[in-house]
């Protein structure tokens, strides 16, 4: 009778200790730290490149005006006015309405805006870097706007300058111009294409939007 009634007591005892066993916490494995997801702003930062100017305020050295060939530019500088005249003339030779296109004060103006291209290329010639007449391109072309001269004209007095220029520098030297003009001139053109600057439109196009 006595283990009859002894027995129910060490079954619920028995499942009792199974359960705590079971119920006890086990040792924490070592987890693996999961790799930090790149995000778009992580990807742009890892792979942003370093800005193209050297301003001083950013703790970076200026850029040396003397690093390509300042006795060149210097040369540019003192023939400016004969060489912009040149510029001219060989833009209005490339194209016969060229001329037509302005009035006297206006061809002027473009003569000196050549003389202000010169001093742009004089620039880039001393320093050996392209961006002094290309970013002289970007700043202009409100201006050019304005006095309603086509930026594919100021591209054709660039290459106008390029005819003139090209005899009086040496090779390396042609080099940096060639650079520098061509980068001004995709700037001219593409700005070129925007609304708002006075090129010659397509006739059939003109007459098809002539109400818009």
């Amino acid at each position: 009778m006595t283990e009859s009634s002894d027995t129910p007591k060490t079954k619920r005892a028995s499942s009792t200790a199974a359960k705590l066993a079971a119920a006890k916490p086990t040792a924490a494995k070592p987890t693996a730290a999961k790799p930090v997801r790149a995000t778009k702003r992580t990807k742009a930062l890892a792979v942003a490149p370093e800005p193209t100017h050297r301003h001083p305020n950013l703790g970076l050295a200026p850029i040396d005006m003397t690093a390509g060939f300042p006795a060149a530019a210097d040369a540019l500088r003192r023939d400016k006015t004969a060489l912009a005249a040149g510029a001219l003339e060989a833009a209005i030779d490339a194209d016969p309405e060229f001329k037509a296109r302005f009035d006297e004060a206006g061809l002027r103006r473009l003569l000196h805006d050549a003389e202000v291209l010169i001093e742009r290329l004089a620039m880039c010639v001393a320093g050996n870097d392209r961006r002094w007449l290309a970013e002289y391109a970007e700043w202009v072309g409100p201006i050019f706007r304005r006095r309603g001269v086509s930026q594919s004209d100021v591209a054709a007095l660039c290459e106008g300058l390029r005819k003139t220029v090209a005899p009086r520098l040496g090779h390396d030297e042609l080099a940096v111009m060639d650079r520098s003009l061509d980068a001004a001139i995709a700037v001219f053109k593409k700005n070129g294409r925007l609304a708002g600057d006075s090129h010659k439109r397509n006739a059939l196009l003109k007459w098809l939007y002539r109400g818009v």
